[in-house]
């Protein structure tokens, strides 16, 4: 639902840019008109008010252009200046800037992790039954935690800096890392698939757990929110006929693939030793796989392609606080600029991971809060505010062929309102947790 009133948004922005530029031109034509008659007073007077005629009216005489055509690419930052007042934008970035510090996070805790049960696991194919603690040893007095800290420092120390500049021609990289996805979901899952047919699966779990929904909910949005991505995988498709078709084809199968993985996991391995991070489930178990090899490439699997997008994310981050204390007509001055901006980027998202690397909590909370603004109540009301904004310059007869099914405003409260409901739901549960313990 929230998907199609971001393309229906992105559909309104577009018609809001082409209606601007229009109106500059009248008002350039004007101001270039030699020639002061009466009658020219008219002519110019009735072409400054464009406001009160409908765009299209307008633009016919020139030929058709549908004005809700995607064409540009509009990000969901921009958008929100176009239709959001000032309140409404810092809300925006504000949302997005903690949900980014939630993902670098989640990535800072995740490679170290990684790199400390492949460093410190036990690889003799004796350890599938054995559930460490942070202050087993790893290396002598050293124990499991130091070793974790010790691979963040260094994971800070090698991507850290990459804060500072810019991440550019990423898309080799990018397709690399697409393509070691694919292999290792695919992987993981016949895997898990053969170990079960075969009978020795070790997984036995209830029918339901209520206690974990309001978790599932975070995890669920983290999972499927990519809203803010549409704008750049949306408009440079040349035939956006069937664009709602792609988009819930590709969500189909991404929900395909995610209910392979967690059934399959659910089945082949004890709950109780089930990873926060489900690859390294495969390197200290030969009953599942016993191949070296494979073994340790789905154990860095996340080292690799996480540490890619670490510096992305960090750059985006960086730029979207740029935005946020944007200086009308004015630069930063170089130590702002360069050392500040890098450094309030960097530095909580590592302490975080310093603090704790329970991958499910932080991506729980990421999801349910931060998540949850950007999945729902961000485009529902860019669709809202999009729609008020348009019909006073279209009028009421003009229709958007990228208009969301769901085009009663009361599906834009719903979304609100169930957003709400959810965060109440998952606050009230992590405040239950903690009295408990």
């Amino acid at each position: 639902m929230t998907t199609t009133f971001v393309i229906e948004a992105m559909a309104a922005a577009n018609a809001q840019l082409r209606w601007k530029r229009r109106e500059q031109e009248e008002v350039n034509d004007s101001d270039s008109t030699s020639d002061y008659s009466d009658d020219d007073d008219v002519i110019v007077r009735g072409r400054a008010e464009p406001e009160t005629r409908p765009i299209l009216s307008i633009q016919r005489s020139g030929g058709h252009v549908d004005h809700f055509d995607i064409v540009e690419r509009v990000e969901m930052g921009q958008m929100a200046s176009m239709f959001f007042n000032k309140v409404g934008v810092n809300m925006f970035y504000i949302c997005i800037i903690v949900y980014l510090y939630g993902d670098l996070a989640i990535y800072a805790a995740a490679v170290p992790i990684s790199l400390m049960e492949v460093a410190c696991g036990n690889h003799s194919c004796s350890a599938g039954s054995v559930k460490y603690n942070d202050t087993d040893p790893c290396w002598g007095p050293v124990t499991r935690k130091d070793a974790y800290r010790v691979f963040l420092s260094v994971f800070t120390l090698l991507l850290g800096p990459f804060t500072f500049f810019s991440a550019q021609k990423t898309k080799y990289l990018q397709i690399l890392t697409s393509l070691m996805r694919w292999i290792a979901f695919t992987m993981m899952i016949i895997l898990a698939l053969i170990r079960i047919t075969k009978g020795p699966g070790e997984g036995h779990p209830p029918v339901a757990s209520i206690s974990g929904v309001p978790n599932l909910f975070g995890v669920c949005v983290y999972s499927f929110m990519c809203q803010h991505s549409l704008p750049s995988l949306i408009t440079p498709i040349s035939n956006k006929k069937h664009v709602r078709v792609l988009v819930l084809s590709d969500y189909v199968l991404i929900l395909g693939f995610y209910v392979l993985l967690s059934f399959t996991a659910i089945f082949c391995f004890d709950s109780a030793l089930l990873h926060d991070m489900y690859t390294l489930n495969f390197t200290d178990n030969c009953n599942v796989l016993n191949i070296p090899a494979l073994r340790y490439f789905l154990g860095l699997f996340p080292v690799f392609t996480i540490s890619t997008n670490f510096p992305i994310i960090a750059v985006t981050l960086r730029n979207n606080w740029k935005t946020l204390f944007h200086r009308d007509g004015g630069t930063y001055p170089w130590v702002v600029d360069r050392i500040v901006f890098p450094l309030i980027t960097l530095i909580p998202p590592i302490l975080v991971a310093f603090c704790t690397h329970n991958l499910e909590s932080l991506v729980g909370i990421t999801g349910a809060y931060a998540g949850t603004g950007i999945q729902y109540v961000i485009p529902a009301l860019l669709v809202y505010y999009g729609r008020r904004h348009l019909e006073p310059v279209m009028g009421r007869d003009a229709v958007n062929k990228h208009q969301s099914p769901f085009r009663h405003s009361f599906w834009v409260w719903f979304v609100v309102v169930w957003a709400t409901f959810c965060l109440m739901f998952v606050t009230a549960n992590i405040i239950l947790n903690d009295t408990k313990k």
